[in-house]
């Protein structure tokens, strides 16, 4: 073998060497990640393709039913009961994520500053956000309890007439909200006191010398950085509240008048209670692209 053809093969050796070296940290990785990868992808795949094919049948969850093609979509357009659930449902929705991400930004900017017993109260407002909505919705079932609430005897201590709160159906879902936000305001503020404590302190503090006073170094300073948490907070707590279930199932059930019925238990009450498996899992795969849809909305407004 000649010099110049030995240098080739050196170098291609070399080259092969450095590639491998480059490679191996990756494949090392994905050798540790892979199973578990695999276990979640097909947790998530086969539920999502069995239910597909789920909703163009009209059998139950027991027995197998007949191909329907696209039947059960088609009716979700004359049905008036899932007209007023999505109804219910947009109505929490535009109570809850604005009052929740409203709620969550003054908290935060109260807990952000610099008091003592800080890390005290910032714990007392995140607990409600990591109590289950189970539990949640059975201390609620106590504290607006009509006849021996928490809430009433306030109201009937300074003179004022008993309300029906969770048994009155216009009532009702506003009382939902209220519990639903005392128990997810911890999230939001959570998320926007750790944007706050990520803006440079030059910044305010540059924002300050210029001149301006607080309330304009909170509008033009620190409301545009915490725009990206706020575009989160606002996709996460829509996608909360369009999912509403759990607190219903443990208060109202839907009721007084199905005036608290939202799409999620609707869809429940359709596949579980009647065993219109089908429809309901039509209804699922609705809502799921409508939840997809204004995800996107918010982020393409968000990047104009």
């Amino acid at each position: 073998m000649t010099p110049a053809a030995t240098a080739v093969t050196a170098k291609v050796a070399a080259h092969r060497a450095a590639r491998r070296a480059r490679w191996l940290p990756h494949l090392t990785g994905w050798g540790f990640v892979l199973p578990a990868t695999l276990v979640i992808v097909g947790l998530s795949v086969f539920p999502a393709v069995w239910a597909l094919l789920l909703s163009l049948q009209d059998g139950d969850l027991l027995t197998g039913g007949s191909y329907v093609g696209l039947r059960n979509y088609a009716d979700l357009m004359g049905d008036a009961e899932l007209a007023a659930a999505t109804g219910h449902t947009l109505l929490y929705t535009v109570l809850f994520v604005p009052g929740s991400v409203a709620l969550g930004l003054l908290l935060a900017l109260a807990l952000n500053l610099r008091i003592r017993l800080i890390g005290f109260y910032r714990t007392c407002f995140f607990v409600p956000y990591v109590v289950s909505a189970a539990a949640t919705g059975i201390l609620a079932n106590f504290v607006f309890d009509p006849d021996f609430g928490i809430v009433n005897a306030a109201l009937k201590a300074v003179g004022l007439p008993p309300m029906g709160f969770l048994q009155d159906p216009d009532q009702a879902m506003l009382t939902l909200v209220v519990i639903s936000v005392w128990g997810g305001v911890g999230m939001p503020a959570v998320v926007y006191l750790a944007a706050l404590q990520d803006i440079p302190r030059e910044l305010v503090e540059a924002a300050r010398v210029d001149g301006g006073s607080g309330r304009h170094v909170l509008r033009h300073v620190v409301l545009p950085q915490l725009r990206p948490a706020t575009v989160f907070l606002v996709i996460w707590q829509t996608i909360t509240a369009l999912q509403l279930f759990d607190l219903v199932y443990t208060t109202t059930k839907g009721q007084p008048l199905d005036s608290t019925t939202t799409v999620v238990f609707y869809l429940y009450r359709q596949a579980f209670q009647l065993f219109h498996s089908g429809y309901g899992t039509a209804i699922a795969y609705v809502l799921f692209l409508v939840t997809l849809a204004v995800s996107g909305a918010v982020l393409w407004r968000s990047a104009r």
